[in-house]
């Protein structure tokens, strides 16, 4: 679980080392122990702000902000939340406004840097790459800029990332409601000098940035191989639902009366898929399973399923969020997600994560799907599982049609009926769409290889630490 209550006898010469704090944070989190045993290192040490551009100035709290938002990359630039900057996916992020920008230059990141959410649930931390290169991001995370002639950057971030570091950053917190984290928190923190180690570390977390960066091509070249076969347009609308007005025969409202469903944008989306030959998924031989709402028992590692909800698989790093009693799940497995199934978020608000889509590579098989994940399994091999995840979440046109499904005024759901009932485009030949389906499947085995990468470089730092710094 992720919360226990816990108990812990503590000497008092640790509350004097704390600033006298009585707070239960940084005696509960391990920062102590791991501040003692990086003292016994032989290796030198340096404080992250001597290894910082420019000192302390080179850990940035962009500052407050005002927001305007913006339609598309003319006007803006993509922006990233705290939450954003852990997703896999950054295709679909909102455009903040050029001006804001140019207001507050530090609102914009680079490549290299080292993000650490400062607010909320604080510590999270993510590497920046090259295709995050120039986004704008929010103030809620600090920037740690490492200077290249002191430290390589994919050591900063491995050291912070690790079970050392991760302590030393929370245990500068402070706040009882909204706990901030602010750059000189975490200016005197102690970073362990490791020679060839660092060196390792740095290219293993390179190597997964690179990893991530080509997964995201691929992902990009099999969207855009379905657009330009079946001659769909890049977007169809800024939004998935925009205020319009439109007509439709008596014979289509038999079933749906809800106006966003015979929008304009889901009557074009519905006519090109018809103009490029569509077939429904149930016809093409597309099975939908969706789990059943059963009550939900968790329990430790080693005795469970590993579960995952609908916003957990759009993470990076997939990891188990807790673990589902087995002698729930029943033997027909509906509840079951399988290597290669198109992952859909079926509950949400529609603008948000609900109707968008994530492919099933190897990390997410066998894992418990929350209800809330519709799972598509294609069982004819005239339709290749890759290229049902192209069309569907690759392509504006599968997303519009997938978002006008959904159903409900609090909180809307894509029924699995309707889902079933979107025409899929026979228009590319079998070789294009088994070439689709490469691609996509490529693009999964580099996303795993990356978070490979990426623990294989934590590994590698907490045990040279662990070993005396060797």
């Amino acid at each position: 679980m992720k919360r226990k209550f816990a108990i812990k006898t503590v000497p008092s010469t640790w509350l004097e080392t704390e600033g006298r704090r009585l707070d239960c944070g940084p005696y509960m989190s391990g920062a102590i122990e791991a501040r003692e045993l990086l003292k016994k290192l032989s290796a030198r040490k340096d404080y992250l702000q001597d290894l910082t551009k420019n000192g302390i100035a080179g850990i940035v709290n962009a500052g407050r902000i005002s927001r305007i938002w913006v339609n598309d990359h003319d006007y803006g630039y993509p922006f990233l939340s705290s939450t954003d900057i852990l997703q896999a996916d950054l295709s679909n992020v909102s455009f903040i406004a050029k001006s804001v920008a140019r207001q507050t230059p530090q609102l914009l990141i680079k490549k290299h840097w080292t993000l650490i959410t400062r607010s909320g649930s604080i510590g999270r931390m993510a590497y920046a790459r090259a295709d995050m290169d120039g986004m704008a991001c929010t103030e809620d995370v600090l920037r740690v800029i490492p200077d290249e002639d002191k430290v390589l950057p994919g050591y900063i971030y491995a050291y912070l990332s690790t079970k050392f570091g991760v302590p030393l950053v929370t245990s500068g917190t402070y706040g009882s409601i909204i706990t901030h984290l602010e750059p000189h928190h975490i200016a005197e923190l102690p970073v362990p000098r490791l020679g060839d180690v660092e060196d390792r570390a740095h290219e293993l977390i390179q190597q997964a940035a690179d990893a991530h960066v080509e997964s995201v091509e691929l992902r990009k070249q099999a969207g855009n191989l379905v657009n330009s076969i079946c001659g769909f347009p890049e977007k169809l609308a800024p939004a998935a639902r925009t205020f319009a007005f439109s007509a439709a025969n008596s014979s289509s409202i038999l079933r749906r009366l809800d106006a966003t469903f015979h929008s304009p944008v889901a009557q074009q989306a519905e006519a090109l898929t018809e103009a490029a030959d569509g077939i429904s998924l149930g016809d093409a031989g597309v099975k939908g399973y969706e789990s059943n709402r059963m009550k939900q028992v968790f329990v430790e590692e080693g005795y469970g399923t590993p579960f995952i909800t609908s916003g957990g698989i759009f993470s990076k790093t997939i990891t188990p969020e807790r673990y589902l009693r087995n002698q729930l799940l029943g033997e027909a497995e509906t509840w079951r997600i399988n290597e290669c199934d198109t992952l859909i978020a079926r509950s949400g608000q529609v603008g948000g994560i609900i109707g968008r889509g994530v492919w099933a590579d190897t990390r997410l098989d066998g894992f418990a799907a929350s209800p809330h994940i519709l799972r598509l399994r294609p069982t004819s091999t005239d339709f290749p599982p890759g290229y049902v995840y192209a069309f569907l979440c690759l392509t504006d046109v599968g997303y519009q049609l997938l978002a006008r499904t959904a159903a409900g005024s609090s909180i809307p759901f894509l029924p699995l009926d309707a889902v079933s009932e979107i025409r899929i485009p026979r228009k590319p030949s079998l070789a294009q769409r088994r070439e689709i389906d490469a691609l996509v499947k490529r693009s999964g085995e580099l996303r795993k290889r990356s978070q490979e990468l990426e623990i294989e470089a934590v590994s590698l730092v907490e045990r040279a630490i662990e070993e005396g710094g060797r």
